[in-house]
């Protein structure tokens, strides 16, 4: 069964902050649970969001709540064990709304780093808003 394989010891780093202004968009405010808060990237292609798990997992589904007009369009899933090169796991395409959207993930390899690439956006000038990201799946045995 597939539960939420993110955990206070995984650990996050994103592409940019807004102003760098973390206290206000920082990238914890993805993983919250508050309807208020969120990350917001600054502007340029190619944002991205690394998360870093403490034990080898398998990615079943990935789920994004994006504010609209401030979406991914096309976006990319990239994954490796340790230090290891990322290799290509898949592509995804998120609608430009606000409603929490669901992207399955078929026959994921067991991994402990997983980058998601939003390679360009909704917003002319590239940024990224995101309310609510969680990854699905189960431990890597």
């Amino acid at each position: 069964m597939a539960v939420s394989l993110i955990c206070s010891n995984t650990q996050s780093r994103v592409s940019s902050v807004l102003n760098r202004d973390v206290k206000q968009f920082g990238k914890k405010f993805m993983f919250d649970s508050n309807e208020e808060t969120c990350w917001n990237s600054d502007q340029g292609d190619s944002q991205w969001v690394v998360l870093e798990f403490p034990q080898p997992v398998r990615v079943s589904e990935l789920r994004l709540q994006f504010q609209g007009g401030f979406s991914g369009k096309t976006c990319r899933l990239k994954g490796s064990l340790k230090e290891d090169d990322l290799t290509h796991i898949a592509d995804f395409y998120p609608e430009d709304n606000n409603c929490l959207q669901s992207f399955p993930i078929q026959r994921s390899p067991a991994l402990h780093r997983l980058k998601i690439v939003f390679e360009n956006s909704a917003d002319f000038f590239g940024r990224i808003i995101v309310y609510s990201l969680d990854v699905l799946g189960e431990r890597a045995t």
